[in-house]
């Protein structure tokens, strides 16, 4: 049986403060739970009898059954689902040297949790492994940013740190997605770079210009077509990754 206490623990986690005091974040659904419970320290897995059963193997401090309609109570979700698993927050440390060796993304003040989990994916899928955040990003551990990851948070490294401070250090070109860049269809893109995605509304800020060695562009098409002001971010990094991963 899922208690009152439990309940409005999980449902607690939907605050930044109370995921930062209580070090643990919440993931839902089947899909979900069964792509990051062995990437994380599980300190409660509530499910059904019938996900147990099935999943026999899931291991976790604390395991509770529950009933769909007590699932339901706990639930952030619209459609709640048969399982959710609250984990540990785990500590993860930037490897500068790694960044040297690979293609890294900097997020500038992105703040919309749904756009930083669907990057996370994006990242996934393109094989890089790490992400630097401005401190002004969306929370990685929101719930929403969580259920947009997809499980790819269990593969993504997320670090939170002053662009100016990563960028100042680092020994690889640094890239930037500006209206006045170069096309980026035309541009030589280095294996190993770094990558800065902008905010939503107002781009790259003034703070972290100046590290940006390479603007680039992504037109769009044809040229002279009227057409949507800009792209999403999340739509506009997938197309950015695509091309640096593009055969040379």
């Amino acid at each position: 049986m899922l208690g009152k206490n439990k309940i409005k623990f999980i449902r607690s986690l939907e605050r930044k403060k109370e995921r930062r005091e209580s070090g643990c974040f919440l993931a839902e659904g089947s899909k979900l739970v069964g792509d990051t419970l062995d990437a994380f320290a599980c300190e409660l897995l509530v499910a059904t009898p019938a996900w147990l059963q099935a999943h026999r193997e899931a291991r976790a401090a604390e395991i509770v059954e529950a009933a769909p309609e007590e699932i339901a109570r706990a639930s952030l979700l619209t459609t709640p689902q048969e399982v959710l698993a609250v984990y540990r927050i785990p500590h993860r440390t930037l490897d500068a040297a790694a960044v040297e060796e690979r293609l890294t993304l900097a997020l500038d003040t992105v703040q919309d949790p749904g756009n930083l989990g669907t990057i996370v994916r994006i990242a996934d899928w393109y094989g890089i492994d790490d992400i630097v955040c401005s401190p002004a990003c969306a929370d990685l551990y929101n719930p929403k940013t969580v259920q947009a990851t997809m499980g790819a948070l269990s593969r993504v490294r997320v670090h939170y740190m002053p662009l100016p401070e990563f960028l100042s250090q680092v020994r690889v070109p640094v890239y930037g997605t500006f209206l006045d860049g170069e096309n980026i269809y035309t541009q030589p893109l280095a294996e190993r770079a770094v990558l800065v995605m902008g905010n939503e509304g107002s781009g790259i800020s003034a703070e972290v210009e100046p590290y940006i060695a390479r603007r680039l562009f992504l037109p769009d098409y044809p040229e002279g077509r009227a057409a949507s002001e800009s792209l999403n971010v999340a739509v506009a990094t997938a197309v950015a990754c695509a091309e640096f991963r593009r055969p040379k």
